[in-house]
């Protein structure tokens, strides 16, 4: 695998409607693309139970706990927008950006997500893409 996000991690119209399907979604792309054991998706559970991984202007990004470090086979994202808003512990999302990270390197990564999605604009323009190419060209940089 050459990069942490390609078009097959990328799901316009996610099918999830609830925060656990949105999880299960983001953890089964990451799965399905060899990032990940199937099992870390428990730990994205795990960690949400800890603590809410919504991030403010519709944004969720679940990962995994600490100890989930072993189960994640290189460090990837799975992107999921809804057409509809998922109530996320009260809050709305329609953007999910699941996060596997190698080691440390999901700090950096959280870091570079939260910057581009702390404007509004930003993460309207992302809702509005119409094709997974346009979501992969906002987050280019994430991807170096």
């Amino acid at each position: 695998m050459s990069s942490i996000l390609n078009t097959a991690n990328i799901r316009l119209s996610a099918k999830a409607t609830t925060k656990e399907e949105a999880i299960n979604e983001a953890g089964q792309v990451l799965a399905d693309q060899g990032y990940i054991r199937e099992s870390y998706i428990s730990k994205m559970h795990e960690r949400e139970e800890v603590s809410t991984t919504y991030m403010g202007n519709l944004l969720a990004i679940p990962h995994g706990t600490e100890d989930a470090r072993d189960e994640v086979q290189e460090t990837g994202l799975s992107i999921l927008i809804t057409n509809d808003v998922i109530d996320w512990d009260g809050q709305d999302v329609r953007l999910v950006i699941g996060i596997a990270g190698k080691g440390d390197e999901h700090l950096s990564i959280l870091s570079k997500i939260a910057i581009a999605c702390s404007e509004e604009e930003n993460v309207e323009k992302l809702l509005q893409a119409r094709t997974e190419d346009e979501v992969l060209d906002f987050f280019s940089e994430v991807n170096e």
